[in-house]
């Protein structure tokens, strides 16, 4: 059966990824959802030491193999990010927006491959609505791996106090889904 592949951004795979691991290259539900991280991750981590301090997990060898596999580009398809990013890039600095340009990158992929991504970046989640680039916010991702049965109720709580602990919430307003979402009030402190 084909992979309904999704992207994550690298906010969304460190809020992930240590307590769902494997996270990457595991399928579920119906539509055999299969997450990828991009290629930059690591770079991207080590390039920011407070990223690499802050989930200093991420270089352990399991969380290294789980991420080792990348997305299959063709060369017309790499070619083709590497125009969409020119554009969106020239847009992001045009028009003073937020993301990077790993999270630009991100979106120049997904919008090639035609594929979700996951993400809680505000700037993100503009750019993406621009170039109509389907998104997730984390909870939203979560809910699917919920209502799939890939994940349960307990699960969700640990990510979510993780959060807390690390202090690394969503924007306020990603936040407000979790009741709907999960038919229970969210932990303390989110």
């Amino acid at each position: 059966m084909a992979q309904t592949k999704i992207l994550l951004d690298t906010n969304s795979y460190l809020r992930l990824a240590q307590n769902l691991h494997p996270l990457l290259f595991v399928p579920y539900g119906a539509e055999n959802i299969t997450l990828y991280a991009h290629k930059d991750l690591k770079d991207e981590c080590m390039r920011q030491p407070r990223l690499a301090n802050k989930f200093d997990w991420i270089t352990l060898l399991k969380y290294e193999e789980n991420r080792k596999r990348a997305l299959a580009l063709s060369k017309v398809q790499h070619a083709e990010v590497e125009l969409t990013f020119d554009f969106m890039w020239g847009q992001v600095e045009s028009a003073g927006l937020t993301p990077s340009k790993i999270d630009t990158r991100i979106l120049a992929t997904a919008h090639t491959l035609g594929i979700r991504v996951v993400t809680d970046d505000q700037g993100m989640l503009e750019l993406a609505a621009e170039y109509d680039v389907k998104t997730w916010t984390t909870l939203e991702l979560m809910k699917s791996m919920f209502d799939a049965g890939h994940i349960t109720i307990k699960t969700v709580r640990l990510v979510v106090d993780q959060w807390v602990h690390d202090g690394d919430l969503p924007a306020k307003k990603l936040r407000g889904p979790y009741k709907k979402f999960f038919g229970e009030m969210p932990p303390s402190g989110f």
